[in-house]
């Protein structure tokens, strides 16, 4: 009794010395919670108190006043511009893949039953593992949209997110925070681990969400004369433009993982591709409008979470690595993975599934569940999110626990961490090289002509 009276005491102690810039933080996505009819207010409200105090009171991690706030952003640039530029140009290409007719023609192709939403999601994590998670999500819950006439489950919604981020967690170009992991120099090998997890949790998720959503609305199959033609056209271009941002990806991380800070290089290939075949099929440019405002609430909130003062995270130990994955549903992972990257000493494979899969937990805890939610708005209640896709936390702890008992606990090294002479990229074809340098050179000097026209 006395250690627990002891406890208590030292409680408000506790409380005043947590840092002002969290309690802003835990309001903000408890408003997102409350009125989620109002989140990009309120993750905008929180951004800009946040903001606001640091100014004031606590300065920025790279300075006080106005100068530190201009240096965090010039940190953080890349990373939010990029995911801006993604969000906004999955957008239209969900369009494009709407528009083809595919989705119409899936109920011929997928199983009757509760086995159709199963591999529907079993779609998604394959797809996922070759495609970034934010466009894997997208096809599936368009493609979940016409089998099911726009009657989805929300519970099904979280399976399609969970599939997303269960499917990218083992693939170094399957998630934004493995990315991050390769071009720091951890061996996509050291990643695959990922999987046991990924496919433990799978058979969960997978199978109770499926079920969950036949008893919402099954699939309801058509005949052949009752769906649209497929447009050919639209079909190509969407294949050629997620070829497009697997090709920026891999070459971008193999390659050239030097450069990968001075551009948001994956968002401007997508919207290279996009631009490029809109001259042949144009998407409805008309969704912009709607797919900015999701956007830009999860950019705010990404914002938000950079400007804590979390310098480090405990000891590396796969019990970090485990509530970490708890952390990123409600805190972004793309920081938590960089700290993570900085400290060292970590089973990159059990972080991955951890800081990936995790933020399927909530619906704004990952890029790929705000992309969805863009679809269907029903999904931002937390209280639904919680209430019908509970069995995502099951799958995340059992995952975690399959590949932790048969894959076992085994730290890797960084590149920052690895003696000078054994680092080396692997150098691209010297005709692509040629090419990228070409394209580059050629910029410059455009925007430096553009430049000195507008001295004159």
């Amino acid at each position: 009794m006395e250690t627990v009276m002891t406890t208590l005491a030292a409680m408000p102690g506790q409380l005043m010395a947590v840092p002002v810039e969290f309690y802003i933080f835990g309001l903000t996505l408890l408003g997102v919670a409350l009125f989620h009819h109002r989140t990009l207010t309120v993750a905008l409200c929180g951004l800009a108190t946040t903001v606001v105090y640091k100014l004031i009171f606590s300065g920025f991690a790279d300075g006080a006043g106005f100068a530190g706030l201009a240096a965090h952003a010039d940190h953080e640039a890349v990373i939010l511009s990029n995911l801006m530029l993604l969000l906004l140009g999955f957008a239209l290409l969900a369009n494009q893949f709407e528009r083809s007719n595919i989705p119409e023609a899936m109920p011929r192709v997928l199983p009757d039953g509760w086995l159709g939403g199963l591999t529907l999601l079993a779609l998604v994590f394959v797809l996922s593992a070759f495609l970034d998670n934010i466009a894997a999500a997208i096809i599936g819950g368009v493609v979940a949209r016409h089998v099911y006439h726009g009657k989805v489950s929300i519970g099904f919604l979280a399976s399609i997110v969970a599939a997303a981020n269960a499917g990218g967690a083992g693939s170094v170009i399957g998630d934004t925070t493995t990315t991050m992991m390769w071009i720091s120099g951890v061996s996509p090998f050291d990643v695959l681990k990922a999987f046991i997890a990924s496919v433990v949790a799978f058979a969960i998720f997978g199978v109770l969400g499926a079920l969950q959503q036949h008893r919402f609305y099954p699939i309801q199959a058509h005949k052949a004369a009752d769906s649209p033609k497929i447009d050919t056209t639209r079909a190509v271009i969407v294949g050629l433009i997620l070829a497009t941002l697997l090709a920026v990806n891999f070459a971008g991380n193999a390659w050239y993982p030097e450069h990968q800070d001075a551009a948001p290089w994956l968002g401007l290939g997508l919207w290279a591709a996009v631009l490029i075949t809109a001259i042949v099929r144009a998407p409805q440019w008309s969704v912009l409008p709607e797919a900015a405002k999701g956007a830009l609430f999860l950019v705010s909130l990404v914002a938000t979470a950079s400007l804590m003062p979390v310098e480090s995270l405990p000891v590396a130990s796969w019990q970090t690595a485990f509530g970490l994955g708890f952390l990123s549903s409600i805190f972004d992972n793309i920081p938590l993975t960089a700290l993570a990257l900085k400290q060292g000493g970590y089973d990159w494979g059990i972080l991955a599934f951890a800081v990936g899969f995790g933020g399927s937990m909530m619906w704004f805890g990952s890029s790929a569940g705000v992309a969805l939610s863009g679809l269907f708005p029903q999904a931002r209640s937390v209280a639904s999110w919680l209430r019908h896709g509970w069995y995502v936390p099951i799958a995340y702890v059992a995952g975690f626990a399959a590949m932790l008992a048969l894959a076992g606990w085994h730290p890797t090294t960084t590149r920052a961490e690895r003696p000078p002479q054994s680092q080396g990229e692997a150098a691209p074809p010297k005709v692509v090289d040629d090419a990228l340098r070409a394209v580059g050179e050629t910029w410059r000097n455009l925007t430096e002509r553009i430049g000195q026209e507008g001295l004159r």
